[in-house]
């Protein structure tokens, strides 16, 4: 590809770089509602009602590295052309392709149930619906929710997506207002500590409900087919993806504009990125100070209903209406999100494709399983984000050793100040997991 050719190009993408850039912004939006799910609700409050400002560090320090991580997939998903399961797939044979599936899936049913338990709790909660029928509705409703994306394409999705995460952020940061939280002690969270193992497995529990494998997964998809729609895989083979931007190197034409958009794309993601996870993570913490704050001691708070119990008696009923609502939100829009990003993870690994709808009913059973044999709810939503903990090596792992790759990534390999960071997190997250496990088969023991 002469320069001569490519030049004029640069030129026209140069003029103005940085206009209508907010018009680039909405995948990292989508990937940020998996912060938000239920799952994180049951951590926060319960690590906020029982160690206080504790562990205000292990949000702070998870949202740090969301950020990494999202913006990584992102621009892995921007650079190839191929989403990271797609990328894995080429990479593997048919054998451990299909064992990542599986342990991908699994990961994927644990935070259905998260999300679909936190959608009937809040039905719950408003309207004394019981559980079951709660899951039922959530899952009918998320449905609508997906045939959005079906239908009218991912842009109208994320519209739809983007005003959910404003009344799950207006559900969770109204009490704050009204909560005496103790800004001092909040501060003294920020000090990295554990308070014995109790501490250790309500930390993996919220960092499995903030690092998401799902999430990572799926934001280097949504970055692809938002802004590079061209790019589709259906019709290519495998070995056309080797290097950076090679989904378009049969196009020269196309090769040349992808190139010249490419830095502005990556200066929209990270903005899209760096605003959806401050909102996401303003969210989360919040939750932990308003625990901290109005629940501290109080019976009951192990649980979401009771969380929601104390907070309309020390709060009012008007907070305990609009934290219901948010949490209803928060379910319907990440069980959404949660299905949208199974699909595209069996895509990408075994080429097979169903139905968005169809999967969305399939996955929506084991969550109503747990609801009707009388599983605690959030007890259940805990022990889910456990789970998807234990899977986020395997979704992390990769997405930093591809995103350092100069073969797959050419000159936008990450460098190696930022490569060093990358592996410091995949080894906090593995340090806090072994910990996890060993707690776990010692307390068996």
């Amino acid at each position: 590809m002469p320069n001569i050719a490519m030049a004029p190009v640069f030129q026209r993408a140069k003029t103005h770089p940085e206009r209508g850039l907010w018009r680039l912004l909405g995948p990292a939006f989508v990937a940020s509602i998996a912060y938000v799910d239920p799952g994180n609700v049951a951590a926060n409050l319960t690590a906020g009602a029982q160690y206080g400002y504790l562990l205000v560090w292990v949000l702070v320090a998870s949202n740090a590295m969301a950020v990494l991580v999202q913006y990584l997939s992102a621009k892995l998903g921007l650079v190839t052309g191929r989403s990271l399961p797609e990328l894995l797939a080429v990479r593997m044979g048919r054998g451990k392709r299909l064992s990542f599936w599986l342990q991908a899936e699994v990961v994927a049913a644990a935070t259905d149930v998260a999300e679909v338990v936190g959608g009937a709790i809040a039905l719950g909660l408003l309207f004394h619906l019981p559980l079951v029928w709660g899951g039922v509705i959530t899952g009918a409703v998320s449905m609508v929710l997906l045939s959005v994306q079906s239908r009218r394409g991912q842009q109208p999705f994320e519209f739809v997506i983007m005003g959910l995460l404003a009344v799950i952020a207006f559900g969770f940061l109204a009490g704050l207002f009204v909560s005496p939280v103790d800004w001092v002690g909040a501060a003294g969270g920020l000090l990295p500590q554990f308070a014995g193992s109790g501490t250790v497995v309500l930390a993996a529990s919220m960092l499995g409900a903030t690092v998401m494998p799902h999430a990572i997964y799926l934001h280097s998809a949504l970055a692809r087919d938002r802004h590079l729609p061209s790019f589709g895989t259906e019709n290519r083979r495998p070995d056309d993806f080797k290097g950076p931007g090679v989904a378009a190197e049969a196009d020269a034409e196309a090769a040349i504009a992808h190139l010249a958009r490419l830095p502005r794309l990556l200066r929209a993601t990270k903005i899209d990125v760096m605003w959806s996870l401050v909102i996401a993570g303003s969210v989360n913490i919040a939750m932990l100070l308003l625990a901290a704050g109005s629940l501290r001691g109080v019976a009951g708070t192990d649980t979401i209903a009771g969380a929601h119990h104390a907070i309309v008696v020390a709060l009012g009923p008007a907070i305990g209406v609009i934290f219901a609502i948010g949490l209803l939100a928060s379910g319907l829009a990440s069980t959404s999100v949660g299905a949208y990003a199974g699909a595209m993870v069996m895509g990408g690994l075994i080429k097979r494709r169903i139905p968005l709808l169809v999967r969305r009913l399939v996955t929506l059973v084991p969550a109503l399983i747990v609801l009707s044999i009388g599983t605690n709810p959030t007890q259940a939503l805990v022990i889910s984000q456990v789970v998807l903990s234990l899977g986020i090596p395997f979704a992390l792992i990769p997405l930093v050793r591809l995103t350092s790759s100069r073969e797959v990534m050419g000159g936008h390999a990450t460098a190696v100040v930022l490569r060093s960071v990358s592996w410091l997190v995949v080894g906090l997250i593995l340090a806090l997991n072994v910990a996890l496990l060993g707690i776990t088969f010692a307390g068996l023991w």
